[in-house]
């Protein structure tokens, strides 16, 4: 298998996985280190992934009926403050500006770590009926989280992504909302970046700030470890009682109204590379992959062979892929190493023999293997391979979620299988917060989600032995 081999730019990711990803990311061309410390620089290819995932999400919000809105960079201290456990979540992340050219300003404005306290703003000017609702937004940005350590992707200090934000008339509709929107994360996860996930709910220790109920996508990357992706919130009409958003329901009665918000960042490149990268660099599903086949003239300077690789590009964009070719004077070696670093699924190569055979070869990313495709069936044959590049991806990142989740009934178990093997720890737990600082004082694993398929693998809580009739799943996260 293509894992097996290496490349000898990046550090072999059994030695040090950390390491490996860092290599990768960098020799891949993802993305860049800035002048300024924590802040990284999305490179073009880097940024084609996350123009590709922003397709998918955007047109699977519009579908639903949200718009795009954007909000101000900036948020007065003053209006920050007016939710309290809001606030407080915040407080060590966030930035400050506090001059304005030369002049020292007369309110501190914060540099938007989210966006919740604009939105509320807004609305308390703009919501006066239940005409008025639902309102439905989304706005795509970068935040500013002043990150103590940082690393590519996974935790930067300004980031890209998706933050919506609605407002309902009833804590129903908002309920409903909110889990419908994981639904659409956990989709765009499974269908289009090949990654598994556990879906469920955050304990109230590990929930938003200021959120009554935070739901979960979490993801298992290469070496066992769990990956928080995207989050969806329900505040109920909390923030709507901060900030005195009101409005008139169908029997004409001032009530507050009911609020979610959903986000999905750059983080989530991050997970594709430790989901399914190996020792040659990336490997990218082909839905999400910025080229998803990529051409290669062999002995390009015999008659014919460049005018062939042209019309199989023609070809094959026509037929609606993603396709390049490289027609330069490296050699066939040195562009299979750079194309496998950069995780293209797909490599096609036609030379003079091909064309005599009225043929071309087509190489997997994902296991290696070469499959001869007759010219005259290209348009039906690549895309079936791309599609099974895409099934194989997720059945291998589903292979690893599935050895490597295990039950415990004990604390000591729970160790056990944490030193031996590693990966996800399911437990019952009787749901108090001291039991759940206890694990992770004791064991080091947190809690990534109460699922929502509940399984009884036990009958007590390992910490305490108390009856519990509630799953929770432990890991070591990113």
């Amino acid at each position: 298998m293509a894992k097996d081999r290496k490349v000898e730019q990046i550090t072999d990711m059994d030695v040090d996985f950390g390491q490996w990803f860092t290599d990768v990311v960098i020799r891949a061309e993802l993305i860049a280190y800035s002048g300024a410390k924590g802040f990284f620089i999305m490179r073009p290819y880097g940024y084609a992934i996350w123009e590709n995932i922003q397709t998918e999400l955007d047109k699977r919000f519009k579908e639903l009926g949200h718009e795009n809105v954007a909000m101000p960079l900036l948020i007065p201290e003053s209006l920050l403050q007016m939710e309290k456990d809001h606030v407080e979540g915040f407080a060590p992340e966030c930035a400050w500006v506090t001059f304005g050219g030369s002049e020292e300003l007369d309110e501190r404005l914060c540099i938007r770590p989210t966006s919740e306290t604009l939105f509320c703003d807004h609305w308390a000017q703009v919501v006066q009926s239940w005409r008025d609702l639902p309102m439905l937004y989304n706005q795509w940005n970068s935040v500013l989280r002043w990150e103590k350590s940082t690393r590519p992707f996974l935790r930067h200090r300004e980031f890209l992504w998706q933050e919506g934000h609605t407002l309902h008339a009833t804590s129903e509709e908002a309920l409903a909302e909110t889990e419908r929107m994981l639904e659409v994360y956990a989709e765009v996860y499974e269908d289009i970046l090949a990654m598994p996930v556990v879906k469920g709910a955050k304990t109230d220790k590990e929930k938003f700030a200021g959120a009554e109920r935070t739901y979960t996508v979490e993801c298992m990357m290469h070496d066992k470890k769990a990956l928080q992706n995207g989050t969806s919130h329900y505040f109920g009409d909390g923030f709507a009682r901060a900030f005195n958003i009101k409005f008139t329901d169908k029997d004409n009665r001032l009530t507050y109204p009911f609020e979610t918000s959903w986000g999905f960042s750059t983080r989530s490149i991050g997970g594709i590379v430790m989901t399914h990268g190996d020792n040659n660099g990336l490997s990218l599903p082909p839905r999400i992959a910025p080229t998803q086949a990529i051409v290669i003239p062999i002995a390009s300077h015999k008659p014919g062979v460049l005018e062939k690789a042209a019309s199989l590009v023609s070809r094959l964009k026509a037929a609606g892929l993603r396709v390049k070719m490289d027609s330069s004077d490296q050699s066939p070696g040195w562009k299979f190493a750079e194309y496998e670093m950069k995780g293209i699924p797909l490599r096609i190569e036609i030379g003079p023999k091909d064309i005599e055979n009225d043929q071309c070869v087509a190489a997997r990313r994902d296991t290696g293997e070469r499959l001869p495709v007759p010219l005259s069936q290209l348009e039906a044959r690549i895309p079936e391979i791309l599609d099974d590049i895409q099934s194989s991806l997720y059945a291998r990142a589903k292979d690893n979620l599935t050895r490597n989740t295990r039950d415990a009934k004990t604390l000591d178990e729970v160790k056990s299988i944490l030193e031996e093997h590693g990966g996800f720890i399911r437990t019952m737990w009787c749901g108090s917060q001291e039991c759940e600082l206890q694990m992770k004082e004791e064991a080091g694993v947190t809690s990534r989600c109460i699922p929502f398929e509940q399984e009884r693998v036990g009958d007590v809580c390992p910490i305490c032995g108390k009856a519990s009739d509630t799953m929770i799943v432990w890991g070591v996260a990113y």
